[in-house]
C-alpha cells in the first residue's frame, strides 16, 4: 500500500525514487516497472534511469 503511495508521488513528480524509504524501493520500483515507466526506476532496481 505504501509502495503505491510513493510511486503514485513519484509518477506526479512530488518524490524522487531517491527519495522513497528503502524499505519500499523494490515494491515501488516493481509498480513504476508494471505501469510501463522505467525511465523513473535507477538501473539497480531494474529501471533505466541513472544513478
Amino acid at each position: 500500500m505504501m509502495a503505491m503511495f510513493f510511486a503514485q508521488r513519484v509518477i506526479l513528480g512530488k518524490n524522487t525514487f531517491d527519495e522513497v524509504p528503502k524499505a519500499l524501493k523494490p515494491g515501488c520500483a516493481e509498480i513504476l516497472l508494471e505501469s510501463g515507466l522505467p525511465e523513473l526506476v535507477p538501473a539497480e532496481y531494474g529501471g533505466t534511469a541513472e544513478g
